[in-house]
């Protein structure tokens, strides 16, 4: 059997593990046009701050180890195009033009950086986004050299590399298209962020909101000046853009293969396309959301890892679901964990719930503990079921467990009233005697009343 997969990175490198794994005796071959493959481009952000100094330390797999499980990993080679009737694909690159056939195709060409409609955009080698290894590479030599940096787009990435540059004593600005950074998260959370980080003492960064780049500026090939369509200007050595991502899925729907209304590849939650053996994975798919059944993009490597997994069993003939995501994720920026499972309030309504919400703000361990320090978590749950619909969490590094814990009760589609008998540990240096989860599902049983 030839088992032919398009991406190479977390998805893709997976799905070629695995089913090597499954069908020893099968052909399994990586086209990716990147020049490395298996690897985490999450930790990207934190190769960039000095975390460690070799960007190796990001390769989970070598070409060479690849080749020595019997996996042939074709670098710098991009496939052109989906011949379904022939199930071949064409490919370009180091080994010349050439016709591949496949018996099963999966589909893992991962997502790229949005580039916004910016006059000079293309003018000068200062404008970096953040994708692959090179661009890491790049960004960290060149950081290493400058005193002012522009970040667009005030995601997580955005944050990400905010807390970088910081920490590498530069000046950053941040500009946001939004009224608000972090606009993943409901508007009083998101504020929250804002509140928290421009309250850390002497900081060398700036949120601009509300603000959308109109032109850079420069000479010599390099930004010198970023201006916006109010009129602003900031003097910067280098540009980051973050403003959001686009699935690779043209060469899908070139081929004729069905792609959702978020322009990603829609699976089945057997990681099927619509074409017979063809499967996709990873960023370049849409994902079945567990609380309402719709179609999302969750861009995220956990998530890349499981349905690369999920698509190398269905295509090895070993009925495999995936059943979804949550938007579940966690980031973290100078002095503050952000986390988040499931629907906020805002999302909640859009999908014609009628939320009900709790907000605690407490501490995350016993108070008396010196190393103590503050969580706001937001739950919300539906008035009319009782349901959980999700939560948010803003603080110290502890925020993320409970959000891990809100999770699994939103998998188990638990209601507020079953939740709160959670029987968590307790012990000083990591909880209260009341876990601050435990009182906001207090706090939505008061508003729930005939659920509880």
């Amino acid at each position: 059997m030839d088992i032919v997969i398009i991406g190479g990175v977390a998805a893709g490198a997976k799905a070629a593990a695995k089913i090597k794994r499954l069908l020893p005796d099968a052909k399994v071959s990586i086209y990716t046009d990147d020049t490395h493959v298996s690897y985490s481009s999450c930790g990207l952000p934190y190769y960039i701050e000095g975390n460690f100094s070799d960007y190796r330390a990001l390769l989970v797999r070598s070409v060479e180890e690849f080749n020595a499980a019997g996996i042939d990993v074709f670098l710098e080679t991009r496939v052109e195009k989906i011949l379904i009737p022939q199930q071949q694909v064409l490919a370009v690159g180091k080994v010349g033009t050439r016709l591949v056939n496949y018996d099963k195709l999966i589909i893992a060409t991962g997502a790229r950086p949005f580039i916004p409609n910016i006059k000079g955009i293309n003018d000068f080698k200062n404008i970096f986004t953040l994708r692959k290894i090179e661009d890491g590479i790049k960004i960290r030599q060149k950081m290493l050299k400058s005193k002012h940096v522009v970040i667009i787009g005030s995601g997580f990435i955005g944050l990400e590399l905010l807390e970088a540059f910081v920490k590498n004593g530069l000046d950053v600005v941040v500009i946001e298209k939004n009224n608000r950074i972090m606009s993943a998260f409901d508007e009083d959370m998101s504020d929250l962020i804002r509140k928290r980080l421009e309250a850390i003492p002497e900081r060398k960064f700036r949120f601009y909101t509300g603000e959308t780049v109109s032109e850079f500026i420069g000479t010599s090939y390099e930004v010198e000046t970023v201006k916006t369509t109010s009129g602003k200007e900031f003097k910067t050595d280098l540009v980051i853009l973050s403003a959001g991502i686009v699935p690779n899925s043209e060469i899908a729907q070139d081929a004729g293969i069905k792609i959702g209304n978020s322009k990603a590849i829609k699976v089945n939650k057997l990681m099927q396309t619509s074409a017979p053996n063809i499967y996709a994975c990873g960023d370049c798919c849409e994902e079945h959301h567990l609380i309402n059944g719709h179609s999302v993009l969750g861009p995220l490597g956990s998530t890349a890892n499981k349905e690369g997994r999920c698509a190398a069993m269905n295509a090895a003939g070993i009925y495999t679901v995936f059943e979804g995501v949550l938007g579940s994720a966690v980031s973290r920026c100078l002095n503050t964990t952000m986390s988040m499972t499931g629907f906020t309030e805002k999302e909640a309504k859009s999908f014609g719930y009628t939320p009900v919400t709790a907000v605690v703000s407490k501490t995350d361990m016993v108070s008396y503990m010196p190393e103590a320090g503050e969580i706001t978590l937001k739950v919300v749950a539906d008035k009319v079921t009782g349901l959980l619909l999700g939560g948010q969490a803003i603080g110290s590094i502890g925020a993320d467990k409970r959000i891990n814990s809100l999770a699994s009760a939103l998998v188990g589609h638990l209601t507020v009233n079953e939740y709160k008998n959670s029987d968590f540990t307790y012990s000083p240096p990591y909880s209260p005697t009341i876990d601050p989860i435990l009182d906001a599902m207090n706090i939505l049983c008061s508003k729930l009343a005939r659920h509880c």
